[in-house]
This record gives structure tokens, C-alpha cells and sequence, in this order.
């Protein structure tokens, strides 16, 4: 067995399972979306049977629930407030209708961060939205993640990793 972790160790493990609760979040989003299914059964069925668990044969990374709870709500609570902000990124030619499910609870997770959770970079929300991305697709869609959470990074907090428009 190893010895006490040292601050960076124990700062990556926080931020392995923060991102675990990313992708659980997201999958979460996808499955109300997909199913209708309501947030509280939602997050007990993930809390109880998958997050850090093993389901049919996939063993679930360690999550940090808070984490996860805090973004799964979040969203449900502010969709009314994001879903606009997600469409005025996005162009003519992709409104949000168009987006399949997994997309739209992608994006709907990451800027509902840079929205509601300036304690968080905005480097790493983009970065570990695009990740998840790059986990469900393999062509423009990742791309495309990173470009909306950018716009939408420089509108809600003046920061954003690619060149102003204007």
C-alpha cells in the first residue's frame, strides 16, 4: 500500500473524479432527455447503481457525487437560461433542435459551468467538455463543442481560448 498522497496527487485524483462526474452528468442529461425521465430518480439510480460501480461488465469510474448532483441540478434548473445561451452560439444553419441528445446534454453541461461556476477555469471546462465529446464522436462534433463553449466562454466571462469575432 502506498504512503499519504502528496497535494498534487490528491488534487489530480479530485479532478479524476470531478471528470467522472462529468460524463456521468452528461449521460445522466441524455437519459431524462432520451427516457423522460425526472432528476431525483435519475440521480438515485446513478448513486446507487452506477457511479463507481460495475454495470454489464463496464466498471464506472469513482465520481465526485456532489459534483455530479450539483451539475445534473444545475442544468434542470437552468435550461430556461442556458438553452438560449447555447442557441445564440451555435449558427444559422445548427439550431439547438438539430443537435442530437448526447450533444445537447454536452453542451448544456459545460455552460451551465461557465454560467454558474466561476471557481472553474474556463481552460478546464472547455477542455474536459470537448474530452467527452471526443469519448461519443469521432468527426466535427468535438469541434464544434469546443467553438460553442468558446463563444460562449467570451459572452459570460470575457475570456475564451480563440480570437474575438468583433
Amino acid at each position: 500500500m502506498s504512503g499519504p498522497a502528496s497535494p498534487g496527487q490528491a488534487a489530480a485524483r479530485l479532478a479524476n473524479k470531478r471528470g467522472a462526474a462529468r460524463l456521468a452528468a452528461v449521460q445522466a442529461l441524455y437519459q431524462m432527455d432520451v427516457a423522460g425521465s425526472g432528476v431525483f430518480e435519475i440521480t438515485a439510480e446513478y448513486e446507487a447503481f452506477r457511479l463507481g460501480k460495475e454495470v454489464d461488465g463496464a466498471l464506472y469510474r469513482e465520481a465526485d457525487a456532489q459534483w455530479f448532483r450539483a451539475i445534473l441540478a444545475g442544468v434542470v434548473e437552468n435550461q430556461k437560461t442556458i438553452d438560449p445561451v447555447i442557441r445564440q452560439a451555435l449558427t444559422e444553419d445548427w439550431p439547438l433542435s438539430r443537435l442530437d441528445s448526447t450533444l445537447r446534454a454536452i453542451l448544456r453541461a459545460g455552460v451551465y459551468e461557465l454560467m454558474k461556476r466561476e471557481d472553474v477555469p474556463v481552460a478546464v471546462i472547455v477542455s474536459e467538455y470537448v474530452d467527452i465529446a471526443k469519448a461519443f464522436y469521432e468527426e466535427d462534433e468535438p469541434k464544434l463543442v469546443n467553438a460553442v463553449l468558446d463563444r460562449v466562454s467570451r459572452r459570460v466571462r470575457g475570456e475564451g481560448r480563440g480570437k474575438d469575432a468583433s
